[in-house]
């Protein structure tokens, strides 16, 4: 195999001027560049992609940084569509990508901005990271330009940017939408309560109980760390003991384990139990009934952030924080109550509430 060394031999230069023609450097004229290229090709010589970006000082290689490719369920493809969405903007642009694939329990022991230096790594894409990553916050406090994923992070730092969908009101949706159908007695199966994503529709869940003159009290939550296997579990427990109208979850991971429990227990979706996930993963609309739940598309989260990324390089940033849009997707698994019955069960109003509310009923 020919080597940088052969090449510059052949072509009576220099490694140095090899390397600086590969590189783009404007002090190789047209005809040394020419002549390069043409014995390069002659020699069928290929450039270390690794060593050019090291050797360059313009740091031509972005970082993709990810927890979840690695994940061993495969029902959840969203680490991969949004590898894809990156991948497609990148291989358009003069960038090269490098990949950094965590194991979420090995996570504590890779620093990202070591990973980001020996690599010469101009930016990094950082996907599945948790804001209480002792690492995330090392890098984000460093000159690296870093788009970060599903964090809208406040920091003064101008070279971090960050995309998601806008997840206080994806779940105001879905919590408004269960709650016009007459649902009341609620069961929320939330993720992991670190991750702001988790936080962010946790509120937009209140905002939605307070449009309707309810509190996250008057709800039931069961805490699920976005596995379906825990939601499955904590599912099957409740339901040994109450009997909801519907199950909200954070993640359609956690809806198959709900869907899961809920049939096991001898109920059906929805004629007794309606289900909502969040993510609108690839199986949810085959399951039985179709999943309704918000939609979001990763891949284009993917290619918006490998955008974003150039554009905090290249110092041409319009926007440092950028909501992809979602979509509340109503399919099957979820039935709307009569108004009657919803008066009748639900349990969190207030003594003179309840008592109002059927005196109405009786009036008509």
């Amino acid at each position: 195999m020919a080597t940088i060394k052969d090449v510059a031999k052949k072509a009576g230069v220099s490694i140095s001027v090899v390397s600086k023609t590969y590189n783009n450097y404007v002090d190789v004229s047209e005809e040394t560049r020419q002549r390069i290229f043409a014995v390069a090709k002659e020699l069928n010589y290929t450039p270390n992609i690794v060593a050019k970006n090291l050797s360059s000082k313009k740091q031509m290689t972005f970082g993709l940084i990810s927890s979840g490719v690695l994940n061993d369920n495969e029902k959840d493809n969203n680490a991969f569509d949004i590898f894809k969405g990156v991948y497609r903007e990148i291989s358009e642009s003069r960038f090269e990508l490098s990949i950094n694939l965590i194991d979420s329990q090995k996570q504590k022991q890779q620093s990202y901005v070591q990973y980001c230096r020996e690599r010469n790594i101009g930016g990094a894409i950082l996907q599945g990271i948790r804001t209480d990553d002792q690492y995330y916050k090392e890098l984000i406090d460093t000159d690296i330009p870093c788009v970060v994923l599903d964090i809208m992070t406040e920091t003064e730092n101008g070279l971090i940017g960050s995309v998601s969908i806008n997840n206080a009101q994806a779940s105001k949706e879905m919590a408004l939408y269960l709650l016009e159908q007459n649902h009341r007695k609620l069961v929320v199966v939330s993720g992991t309560k670190e991750t702001y994503v988790n936080k962010e529709r946790m509120k937009g869940l209140e905002e939605a109980l307070h449009a309707y003159g309810m509190k996250l009290g008057d709800v039931d939550v069961l805490d699920a760390d976005f596995s379906e296997e825990a939601a499955y579990k904590i599912c099957k427990s409740f339901l040994k003991k109450k009997q909801p109208t519907a199950f909200f979850c954070f993640s359609d991971l956690m809806a198959f384990g709900a869907v899961k429990a809920i049939k096991e227990a001898g109920h059906r979706i929805p004629e007794d139990i309606s289900v909502t996930g969040f993510d609108d993963l690839i199986f949810s609309s085959f399951i039985q009934p179709p999943l309704t739940t918000i939609k979001q598309d990763f891949v284009e989260i993917g290619r918006v952030a490998a955008r974003l990324l150039q554009d905090i390089k290249e110092s041409r940033l319009e926007r440092q924080h950028i909501w992809v849009n979602h979509q509340l997707m109503a399919r099957e698994s979820v039935k709307t109550l009569p108004s009657g019955r919803m008066l009748g069960q639900r349990g969190f109003e207030t003594g003179k509430e309840l008592k109002e509310n059927v005196l109405e009923i009786d009036e008509v």
